[in-house]
């Protein structure tokens, strides 16, 4: 039997597959009311995203790392055509190598594009972030800069009152790497 809050999220969520035109060759997008639980939901999952974000730019893979489930599945495509991952990890303590590995970058700042909450329960969900990480080496005193192109398509869940990544795909749109001046 479903309760209430079940129903709320059931019945709005993802919110903006209910955004329908109202009139035809209408630009203008219906909004639909959602319950202050899941407002509050959809908040923290955005915040995760960026903290995730944030511990990246700081080189805090501690921080980085407790965003994740322990059973974690974190998976690395570095070409998003290509089905076959490059890297494949599944626990939260396998992270620590790859979140290390910014250590090499005299600096980062990633650069978050929108994040779009799919689907959306009291303890679950999914969702996709577009992110643009710039990362810069400096080598004999010369700069680059490598700008990626990233996808994450995220499972959510609910930990003990706090949303933690239990799945996250990374897709590489495309790479560029320059030199800077």
């Amino acid at each position: 039997m479903k309760n209430s809050l079940d129903v709320a999220y059931s019945e709005q969520s993802p919110a903006w597959l209910l955004n329908k035109k109202e009139e035809k060759g209408s630009s203008m997008s219906k909004h639909v009311t959602i319950s202050p639980e899941e407002a509050a939901d959809r908040l923290a999952i955005k915040e995760l995203v960026e903290t995730y974000a944030h511990c990246a730019d700081r080189r805090d893979a501690k921080g980085q790392m407790a965003l994740f489930t322990l059973d974690t599945h974190f998976v690395v495509y570095m070409n998003a055509k290509d089905p076959t991952p490059a890297q494949e990890l599944h626990s939260r303590e396998a992270l620590a190598p790859v979140f290390a590995d910014l250590n090499q970058y005299a600096a980062t700042m990633y650069l978050l594009g929108q994040t779009t909450i799919l689907t959306l329960t009291r303890d679950r969900g999914t969702g996709e972030t577009y992110c643009m990480p710039h990362h810069l080496t400096i080598k004999d005193g010369k700069r680059r800069l490598m700008i990626a192109a990233l996808r994450y398509i995220d499972t959510f869940v609910k930990v003990d009152g706090a949303w933690l990544f239990a799945e996250r795909q990374l897709y590489v749109d495309w790479i560029e790497d320059r030199p800077l001046s």
